[in-house]
């Protein structure tokens, strides 16, 4: 008896074949959304370790160093899950607490509230310490960010680049600025 289907079972592997080949190449390569960037910043303090770590060791206060802040204030101090208002040219940012180590000098944070005025980016996690070097200090500033519009093709302002430039240039003017309130500089 013979069959009165037009569609062998080759041609429809054919068919299948085609369809997956066709959906894989019509996606677009972007279409996961953004990556992660990353920002790695030191600077060489001419002070000890213990004077750098006076002035960055309270999460709270870290308008007394950085120039770009205005204003700070932690809920709960140094406790992990303190949450600091930062007051930025462009507006303000909250930022919680996820890691306090006092004995080893450092602390990690993340963005709580974004407002891409302020800086443009969506979100970050960042993380600075003091460690000996010579007979001063250094101290290393490390980011993790995503850009302040994270479909597939943000504006100008909220892409990838913008996002970078304004990173980069808030670590390196807290680092300068730490420095300079560490060594008896003004800020």
């Amino acid at each position: 008896m013979r069959s009165s289907s037009c569609v062998t079972p080759g041609f429809a592997t054919r068919i299948f074949a085609t369809c997956m080949v066709s959906a894989c190449l019509m996606s677009p390569a972007f279409a996961h959304g953004p990556t992660p960037k990353k920002i790695d910043e030191t600077i060489a303090i001419a002070a000890a370790p213990d004077v750098v770590w006076k002035k960055l060791a309270d999460f709270g206060a870290v308008s007394t160093w950085h120039p770009d802040i205005s204003a700070s204030q932690a809920d709960k101090g140094n406790a992990v899950g303190s949450v600091r208002a930062l007051t930025l040219k462009g507006g303000k940012i909250t930022e919680s607490l996820d890691e306090y180590d006092a004995a080893g000098r450092s602390y990690s944070y993340r963005m709580d509230q974004e407002n891409v005025d302020a800086l443009p980016v969506s979100s970050y996690s960042a993380t600075i310490a003091v460690k000996p070097a010579g007979q001063g200090s250094e101290v290393s500033w490390s980011g993790r960010f995503y850009r302040g519009d994270t479909n597939n093709e943000p504006p100008e302002n909220l892409n990838d680049e913008a996002a970078i430039k304004a990173m980069d240039a808030f670590f390196k003017h807290g680092l300068a600025g730490l420095k300079n309130v560490s060594e008896g500089k003004t800020k």
